[in-house]
């Protein structure tokens, strides 16, 4: 049993890194496996809508860091994605992390139509994460959905959204023992999750 963090900060240290931690050592605590990874340390190039991996079930365009996170994708049954606040919205990071989850999809033909998700052949958990500046829940617009709707449609399982305001400078959550107690049972919940299936 694996988990796989996905951080789309680009300060490193930050408070999106900070969160994802506390959720580590929460799922750690349940014998689940779970690797952070920073999106910052990959070249992920966008999705141009080529839609050759339709045929090559898998993204031929680009040979890019997103072919050394798709093995991990694959093995993990859990999934955590975190994202700052930019514009009320996901980082660029994390948006072309989720579209490159466009292999994934089987399509029928004429389109549109139906269409489903090969990993929702397994079962799979998903906590989401959005952090903002401003005291507001409001102020992250569509930080949450904007991941947990995309996934929720590729068969995970939403256990949980954690929105964390009120945080801006490098590190300042570290003093919010309220949210990295919320971090850390959120990742004990996902685990939890992630063992009744097995």
């Amino acid at each position: 049993m694996n988990t796989l963090l996905v951080s789309a900060s680009p300060r490193p240290g930050g408070n999106t890194d900070t969160l994802l931690q506390s959720i580590a050592e929460g799922i750690a605590s349940q014998s689940v496996g779970a690797e952070v990874v920073h999106l910052r340390d990959y070249t992920i190039h966008p999705c141009i809508g080529c839609e050759q991996c339709r045929k090559d079930k898998t993204c031929t365009r680009f040979y890019d860091g997103m072919h050394l996170l798709y093995p991990k994708i694959e093995e993990s049954a859990g999934l955590v994605t975190a994202s700052p606040t930019y514009n009320y919205n996901i980082t660029p990071y994390m948006k072309a992390f989720i579209d490159r989850f466009y292999p994934y999809f089987n399509f029928t033909n004429p389109r549109p139509g139906p269409y489903s998700c090969r990993l929702a052949s397994t079962y799979r958990a998903l906590l989401t994460v959005g952090v903002c500046e401003q005291k507001e829940e409001s102020e992250l617009g569509v930080t949450l959905p904007a991941m947990s709707d995309a996934f929720k449609a590729m068969g995970y399982d939403l256990i949980e959204e954690l929105a964390i305001t009120r945080h801006y400078a490098v590190g300042s959550v570290k003093k919010d023992t309220r949210a990295l107690e919320r971090a850390y049972s959120a990742g004990v919940k996902l685990a939890e999750a992630i063992k009744a299936k097995q």
